[in-house]
């Protein structure tokens, strides 16, 4: 059986940087507050007269493309994770086919919020260890600041948010590449972490733009310190079942990539699992939680600092909204 590979990587981020200061004119926070909590010193924000979700993950698409050597029409599946699609329907994947000039090929949307990524990841790695696709482009694109309340009363999210896309390039390989991917949810937290309009489950009237008074329901509801407590144990249960399904053990791990929730979080991981500063990986101190992009965006940055290596052993982790929780081990 083959192994699929990353053969790629790539990111990009809007031009716009909102620094904690600048926040801090708009609600009653500062950056000490919001560095104390969260980690986070600036986020990208979209230019919503140019930026889209799946322009911006054309131009990170096209980077990995480029670094993997593979031309876009070679591309025969494209798995897109999002919870930010440019249109409430069409998904956002047919979006960046018709954006990168392809025809016909097929386009699946992965809506598993900040464990999207690996989720997407692993639905590629079945595609690719079966046979049915050969190259296949796996995104993590998200838009977040045009919903965020920028109030004191939204503060407790609209500091954490930022926006950006991250794409990787998958090819079949007879060397060893992705291990193993582990996921998991537990739909009896969705309402901890979620945004709840425009569903489906409502009266007619309620759907109607025109009857539409309270807008609360399409703002982030966050219960932060009960998904702080979930994350910090869910983050350590995957992790460690990634190692042990391939008897690897913590010390082996060259480079831990989590999702950029909290530094906090990624710095009790980190503690717990013994691990030095070189061997895991944060950028949330300047994109903030770019949801399914987070992961992505940090690898193709790691990647161009020369942080990971062939060879190297690389463990992705998340947790988010869902609950869903996710892990991969790659041998890069």
């Amino acid at each position: 059986m083959k192994y699929s590979k990353i053969t790629g990587l790539g990111h990009h981020v809007p031009e716009r940087i909102v620094t904690n200061d600048e926040l801090s004119k708009m609600m009653d926070t500062n950056n000490e507050w919001i560095i104390e909590r969260t980690g986070i010193e600036e986020r990208r924000w979209i230019n919503p007269e140019t930026d889209t979700v799946a322009n911006m993950a054309a131009k990170a698409s096209r980077m990995a493309l480029d670094r993997a050597g593979v031309k876009a029409e070679e591309i025969d599946f494209i798995v897109f994770a999002t919870i930010t699609s440019d249109y409430y329907f069409p998904g956002s994947g047919v979006l960046l086919q018709r954006e990168l000039g392809l025809e016909s090929i097929p386009a699946m949307d992965i809506k598993n919020a900040c464990s999207g990524f690996i989720y997407a990841l692993s639905t590629a790695d079945q595609f690719i260890k079966s046979g049915m696709y050969k190259k296949v482009l796996v995104i993590g694109a998200e838009i977040q600041s045009t919903a965020l309340d920028l109030t004191t009363r939204g503060r407790g999210t609209a500091v954490i948010f930022g926006d950006g896309a991250g794409a990787a390039v998958l090819e079949p390989s007879d060397e060893q590449g992705i291990l193993s991917t582990h996921l998991h949810s537990d739909g009896r937290f969705a309402e901890e972490l979620y945004v709840k309009d425009p569903g489906s489950s409502r009266p007619h009237e309620e759907r109607q733009p025109e009857q539409i008074l309270d807008t609360s329901g399409f703002k982030v509801y966050m219960n932060g310190n009960l998904v702080f407590k979930h994350a910090v144990v869910r983050f350590m249960e995957v992790i460690n079942e990634a190692l042990e399904a391939n008897n690897a053990k913590k010390e082996e791990i060259d480079l831990l990539v989590p999702h950029q929730a909290n530094l906090r979080i990624s710095n009790y991981i980190q503690q717990k699992m013994e691990l030095p500063d070189s061997k895991v990986y944060n950028n949330i101190m300047r994109y903030g939680n770019t949801t399914a992009a987070s992961i992505p965006i940090a690898m193709s940055e790691a990647f161009a600092e020369g942080k990971i290596n062939k060879g190297d052993l690389i463990c992705l982790a998340a947790f988010g909204s869902g609950f869903t929780w996710a892990s991969a081990l790659i041998r890069w």
